[in-house]
Order: structure tokens, then C-alpha cells, then sequence
């Protein structure tokens, strides 16, 4: 089965739902505001379609991973996200907004289906020796998905109006399915024969596989010390994020600039990237993982100049930096998840980091309109911590003995 699946059809899946995904909270805000008027229903839609991803990670995992046919499952998660995409559209303006929220929280649910859960499945499609370069390929599709999805979804808003975006964001997310419907339900020879041999048991309780998980991302100290470090990291870049359009303003007199920069970090790591999977080898992914902290740290310290140049440059430094980081991550959950729990680590390293997002978003607001160089710095300060974080876990008895990029 694996030999039929192509990897490109991995690929194409994975671009597909992620653009999807990245389409639908810029949708959902232009939305919000269309139809309710009001800014605070739009951010309150996009609020609660995320802040559900921390809980739902865990237990989507588990799920996938106790599954006889992960492919199938995750594809009922994926056409379920897009329904619940197109019953808030549909219920904007005809239900109570606390109603239109509860639909978005029960969507959120499901969000890590789309990263974390696809990525997971990553060893059923190729062998361990392909993996690095595969890897690579599989973190392009998030660079590539967040360059294309909000201008895609700018661009349908303005000449369609905003209804039209979120269809357009479900529809991508569909575009996915078949790919993830006939996704290989086996890994590799040697794994598959090990389970033949085994005595049949009875499958563990979900609450014991749940608690499994969390072990092994908290004992396995390379994938404890990474996972921290990426969450702590992404606490820095929903910072960065927030304070985007007051530095556009700053720096170039418009806030609408601050998306050319976006743009600017999305091109540079998906460029990073596209070069890491030429040379999936040369640096080992853990050096990339604390090392690419460092060059956050400097960038956001370029930022807090406002200086237009060296703004740019602070740009394309954090796509330089970003897009190996999460390159290097999925490498490093590859390489030290047990596979039986392969799914259960992908999607709750999806959902902690999404958590570490959403809080450092919530911090950098009131500190940016206070001062917008304190918010960059302090960020910088945020990107420093998250590498000693991840030398806070020295190697020991968590880590196994696998080649750096195996």
C-alpha cells in the first residue's frame, strides 16, 4: 500500500487542508465583521475556534493512534472541520453569538486534525531512510499554507465578499480528503511483522493511553526539551504577530504593511526550507531547535529599531529561522515518539504550541499600545528563554539511540 501512495499526493493533501486552515481565521474575522458589525463577534469566533485546539489535540491523537485506519478517521475529522466552517457562516446573524461561538469551540476540537494529526502519518507514506528530506517536503506545506491561505483569503473577501472566503476555506480543506482517506494504515516491514507476532490484548483504556502520551513527551527528555522550547518560542512569535501592524505603521506609515512582512517571513521560510530538504543532513535537528531561537531573539531586536531596512531584514530572518525550527521539531518527534502514541504527540505538540501562541498574542496587545519597542524586545527576551529552556533538559536516560535525523 505504502508503494501506491504517492508522496506527492501527501503533499498535495496537506497544502490543500493547511491553506484551508490558514484561510479560515482571516475569513472568519472578515466574516464576523461583515455580517455582525462588530469587531469584538469577530475576534470572539476566532478566539473560540482556537483556544478548543488545546483540548481536542490530546484526544484526536489517541484516537488516531488506537485506530485500525487512522487515514479514514482523520478524514472524518477533516470534513468535519469544514462543515463546522460553514455552519458558522451559516448561523452568523440568524443564532445568538454565543451560540455561533459554541459551533466555532466544538470546530476547535478537531483543528490539530490538520497539522499535527496529518504530519503524524508521515512513516506510513515512506521509509525511515527517506524521512529527513520527507520531513522537510511536509514543513514546507505550513509555510507554503500561510503564505497563500490569507492573501487567498483577502483577495476572495474583497471580490466576493467575506461568506465567500470561508466556503472557499472549507472547500480546500475537502480538497484534502482523498488523499487522507487512502493514506497507508501499516509502518514499516519491520514494525508490521513485530505487531503480527504479538499476541492479541485488550486495547487500554483511552484515559491510560491519554496519560501515556503525556509521559512520553514530558520523559523522553530530547522530545521534552524540544517541545518546550518550540511552545516557549511560539509564545515569542504571537508577539511578533500582534505587534505586526503597529510596526508596518511604524516603520513604513501604514498598518497594512505589516502583512508585506508577514509575507516577507513566509517566502524566506518556505526558501529555508526548500534548501533544508536539499541538505536534510547537514545540520542535526536539535542544534536547528535552539539555535533557531537565537536568530528570533536577533531578529525581533532588529525589529525594535523601526528602522524600515533593518525591519525587513528582521523579516526574512524570522522565516530563515521559523520554518527549519518547525522543520526540525517534526524531525524530532519522528525520531523519539514510540509509534503505538505517534499521533497523541504530533497533535498535543500542535495544541500546546497553539496555546503558547494564543498566550504570547494576549500579552504583547497591552504591552505594544503601552510601547511597541518594549513588546519587541520583550519577545526577544521570550525567543532567549526558549533556548535555554532547551538546554535546561540535558540528554539522558529519555533519549534513544537514534541517527540525528532518522
Amino acid at each position: 500500500m505504502k508503494r501506491r501512495y504517492a508522496m506527492g499526493s501527501f503533499l498535495a493533501g496537506a497544502a490543500a487542508a493547511r491553506a484551508g486552515d490558514e484561510m479560515s481565521g482571516p475569513a472568519l474575522l472578515l466574516a464576523g465583521y461583515a455580517v455582525g458589525g462588530s469587531a469584538t463577534e469577530a475576534s470572539a469566533l476566532l478566539a473560540g475556534i482556537t483556544v478548543s485546539a488545546a483540548v481536542g489535540g490530546p484526544l484526536l491523537g489517541a484516537l488516531l493512534d488506537r485506530s485500525p485506519r487512522p487515514g479514514r478517521l482523520l478524514a472524518r475529522a477533516l470534513a468535519l472541520y469544514g462543515t463546522g466552517l460553514v455552519l458558522i457562516l451559516l448561523s452568523l446573524g440568524r443564532l445568538p453569538l454565543q451560540l455561533t461561538v459554541l459551533i466555532a469551540v466544538f470546530t476547535g476540537l478537531l483543528g490539530p486534525a490538520l497539522s499535527g494529526g496529518w504530519t503524524a502519518q508521515l512513516p506510513r507514506v515512506v521509509p525511515r531512510e527517506r524521512m529527513p528530506r520527507a520531513n522537510a517536503l511536509d514543513a514546507m506545506t505550513f509555510s507554503l499554507a500561510s503564505l497563500v491561505g490569507p492573501a487567498l483569503a483577502g483577495v476572495l473577501a474583497h471580490l466576493l465578499g467575506a461568506p465567500a472566503a470561508v466556503v472557499a476555506s472549507a472547500a480546500l480543506i475537502a480538497c484534502a480528503l482523498p488523499a487522507t482517506w487512502t493514506l497507508p494504515t501499516g509502518g514499516d516491514e519491520d514494525r508490521r511483522r513485530g505487531r503480527d507476532k504479538a499476541p492479541p490484548t485488550a486495547p487500554a483504556p483511552l484515559t491510560a493511553d491519554l496519560a501515556a502520551g503525556i509521559r512520553a513527551i514530558t520523559r523522553t527528555r530530547p522530545l521534552a526539551r524540544a517541545t518546550l522550547a518550540s511552545v516557549v518560542s511560539c509564545m515569542g512569535l504571537g508577539m511578533l504577530i500582534t505587534c505586526t501592524p503597529l510596526l508596518g505603521e511604524r516603520a513604513f506609515g501604514s498598518a497594512a504593511e505589516g502583512t508585506l512582512l508577514l509575507t516577507c517571513t513566509a517566502v524566506s521560510a518556505l526558501a529555508a526550507n526548500a534548501v533544508l530538504a536539499r541538505r536534510p543532513r547537514t545540520i542535526a535537528p536539535d542544534t536547528i531547535v535552539w539555535s533557531s531561537t537565537l536568530l528570533l531573539a536577533g531578529a525581533l531586536v532588529l525589529s525594535a529599531t523601526g528602522h524600515p531596512v533593518l525591519v525587513v531584514v528582521a523579516a526574512l530572518t524570522t522565516g530563515v529561522a521559523e520554518g527549519p525550527q518547525l522543520a526540525a521539531l517534526l524531525a524530532i518527534r519522528h525520531r523519539e515518539s514510540p509509534e503505538r502514541l505517534r499521533s497523541q504527540v504530533f497533535t498535543t505538540g500542535a495544541s500546546l504550541k497553539i496555546t503558547g501562541f494564543a498566550l504570547g498574542a494576549a500579552v504583547a496587545g497591552p504591552l505594544a499600545t503601552h510601547s511597541l519597542p518594549t513588546a519587541l524586545l520583550t519577545a526577544a527576551g521570550v525567543q532567549l528563554v526558549a533556548g535555554l529552556s532547551f538546554h535546561a533538559f540535558a540528554p539522558g536516560r529519555g533519549s534513544r539511540a537514534f541517527p540525528p535525523w532518522s
